[in-house]
């Protein structure tokens, strides 16, 4: 449904009832609505239907129906424009994404479908929503780099301008170590290796899609098979060298293994039958990075709800931490 949000209890908010923390997070609903929403199953707890009287718990996952510009009108939501500050359900929305903060850095686990930037009928973006972690900092947070809008995972942002051209020198310097989870179609041929296919704008696609050209710009992507479902799908770990524009979905289809849900690379081969959501299955699951002020920040996101009912369906590991490439380092 579109307009739907989800939104992680933190700490401090262990044992409240549900309208109180209705009450806090959404303090423009009114009761009568909220109840109504209630009563009628779309305010949810870990996908669970919720009572009047529920009390939620640190860490669960509440499901927040569209609630409108004026949470008692039964609109569907739309965000507010910038010339009035961001909502409330935009500082809630984009603080459940953080998984580290300093002085110098945030990082966010960035949700699958949210885009980094705007662009042609996209109203709702991260960088429209950095005003809601600037916090009593004097400078607004800056992006030092992207996700494909459907990819999730790792995003670090900058705090300050400093911060900024260090984190920025780091990934154009490549003195990084990203590594991507992705749910492919079939099996690669080789457990492990390397993917080398110059990349290039595919004509009259207006740049939105790539493809492999010989006189197209370098792209190496290592990768690793990290399990398989018998020969019908399987968990690849990829590691990019390069940083090009879909680099990895391309490389992928390079190895006759499409990632799951990539229409636009796979075709319908992207896609499986049965329960398998069609989203996009590739996350951005770590990355190594040279911190702004010394030492190395490494940071580890948890994959999004559909690729974890995926890696349970196949009976994958989805904590394992372990770096595949390690040997290779």
């Amino acid at each position: 449904m579109s307009g739907v949000s989800h939104h992680k209890v933190q700490p401090f908010e262990n044992g409240w009832r549900i309208d109180k923390w209705f009450k806090v997070n959404f303090p423009d609903l009114g009761f009568g609505r909220l109840s109504k929403l209630v009563r009628t199953g779309q305010v949810r707890a870990d996908g669970k239907r919720v009572k009047a009287g529920f009390r939620v718990e640190e860490g669960m996952e509440i499901r927040v129906p569209p609630l409108g510009a004026n949470p008692n009108e039964g609109k569907g939501y739309s965000p507010r424009n910038s010339k009035k500050g961001p909502s409330l359900e935009d500082k809630r929305y984009i603080r459940d994404m953080v998984i580290y903060e300093d002085n110098s850095v945030i990082v966010l686990n960035k949700l699958p479908g949210l885009a980094v930037q705007g662009g042609s009928n996209i109203t709702r973006h991260v960088d429209g929503l950095l005003d809601c972690l600037q916090g009593d900092n004097p400078e607004r947070p800056k992006l030092v780099h992207r996700l494909d809008k459907d990819t999730s995972g790792v995003l670090v942002i900058a705090k300050s301008s400093p911060a900024a051209k260090s984190l920025t020198e780091s990934f154009r310097n490549r003195k990084t170590n990203k590594i991507y989870w992705a749910l492919v179609v079939g099996r690669p041929e080789r457990t492990e290796g390397t993917v080398n296919a110059p990349l290039d704008k595919e004509p009259g696609t207006r740049g939105e899609r790539m493809m492999v050209a010989d006189k197209g710009k370098k792209a190496v992507t290592d990768f690793h098979v990290m399990d398989s479902a018998l020969k019908s799908t399987s968990w690849v770990a990829f590691k990019p060298v390069t940083g090009r524009t879909h680099q990895i979905r391309v490389h992928a289809t390079v190895l006759d293994c499409p990632i799951v849900g990539d229409g636009k690379y796979g075709g319908k081969e992207a896609f499986l039958d049965g329960a398998v959501s069609k989203k996009l299955h590739l996350h951005a699951r770590s990355i190594e990075i040279d911190h702004p002020d010394g030492g190395t920040l490494s940071i580890t996101a948890n994959l999004p709800r559909h690729m974890k009912e995926s890696w349970d369906m196949f009976g994958f590991d989805k904590n394992d931490k372990t770096d595949p490439f390690e040997i290779e380092n």
